[in-house]
């Protein structure tokens, strides 16, 4: 049955959001660029081949354990050009205000927005300002472009994974979206789970300097890792075996998945890469993570399989196998 309005499972990043893009949006703007579904289109321009991003964050709450809405717009759009192997240079960026916030909140947000830029090396070069209503919106909304260079010979995207390849992520799954929804219900656990927010472009450099066919890199934001591994099998026309003992998970962000019934697979990362390259040479990829101050936890989760293309599965600790399958429903609204 077709839905007539949208939902809030449609800004989930699963399912419902392909389902969506799908219907309206990819056969109306169809171009080679867009067709491809990567986190940022590559194009030619004037000898240089630039990586070119868009994306909007509407987290709530806009402060939270790690990191604000200011920060994890930069770290966000930086990160998907870094998935493109794209040096990220410029970014723009548009505020769309409810009337009535409380402008020590904005300048707090938008000084935080200017240090993560300045930490990653990036300029906010151009903005936009809006104000609606009150009622109308929630506190603040932030839109943003990005532009980065591609290095000669680098040429990744979903579609490239073959079988053989290794899967490889550079530390523990979960935390952004645990940290997001222990801070919006108010819930106390043990330990101290911060969102993982950081912008991975000197990671995924060092990766592409240490590995010369690394087939594909991809943060897996919203429906999380098992989400972003079913977009690239079905791009790619492969099956991915997960090994659940390999999955690196903190035991507070495990223990609040199991209290609260969620899966650390379906929960939101913003400071993770998935790497996806010949197995032959993943130990040389994750020395190299290792080395990095955002890959000291770097694991090989996983393995590319010619079996069941476009299907994910996850091989348990006790030698079962379970289907991994892409996120349908919306869990938690409103991640980023």
């Amino acid at each position: 049955m077709k839905e007539t309005q949208v939902l809030l499972d449609h800004g989930s990043g699963g399912r419902a959001t392909h389902e969506l893009v799908a219907r309206v949006f990819a056969p109306v703007l169809s171009n080679p660029f867009l067709d491809a579904m990567n986190d940022s289109a590559v194009m030619e321009i004037f000898g240089h081949r630039l990586a070119f991003t868009t994306d909007a964050y509407v987290v709530d709450p806009v402060i939270f354990p790690g990191g604000d809405i200011g920060s994890l717009a930069v770290h966000g759009t930086v990160n998907d050009l870094a998935m493109s192997g794209a040096h990220p240079m410029v970014l723009t960026a548009g505020f769309i205000l409810e009337e009535g916030l409380d402008l020590s909140l904005l300048e707090t947000i938008v000084a935080s927005m200017a240090e993560a830029a300045r930490k990653a090396g990036v300029v906010v070069v151009a903005g936009d300002t809006k104000v609606v209503p009150k009622g109308k919106g929630d506190k603040i909304f932030i839109t943003t472009a990005g532009v980065g260079i591609v290095p000669p010979g680098i040429s990744g995207g979903g579609q490239n994974a073959r079988p053989g390849d290794a899967v490889l992520i550079n530390g523990t799954i979960g935390d952004h979206g645990t940290a997001i929804l222990c801070s919006r219900e108010g819930l106390s656990m043990e330990g101290d789970i911060q969102s993982d927010s950081a912008p991975l472009h000197t990671l995924t450099a060092v990766i592409l300097q240490a590995c010369s066919h690394v087939h594909v890199l991809r943060d897996p934001t919203r429906g999380g890792v098992a989400t972003t591994l079913n977009e690239i099998a079905r791009q790619s026309h492969v099956g991915i075996r997960l090994f659940e003992e390999a999955l690196p998970i903190r035991a507070d962000v495990a223990g609040a998945c199991e209290i609260l019934g969620l899966d650390p697979l379906y929960m939101a990362n913003e400071g993770k890469v998935l790497v996806v390259l010949p197995r032959e040479e993943a130990e040389k990829a994750l020395d190299a993570m290792r080395r990095h101050p955002l890959g000291r936890n770097a694991a090989l989760i996983g393995e590319v399989l010619a079996d069941n293309p476009g299907r994910v599965t996850l091989r348990t600790r006790i030698g079962g196998h379970r289907i991994v399958d892409m996120l349908r429903g919306e869990p938690l609204p409103r991640i980023c």
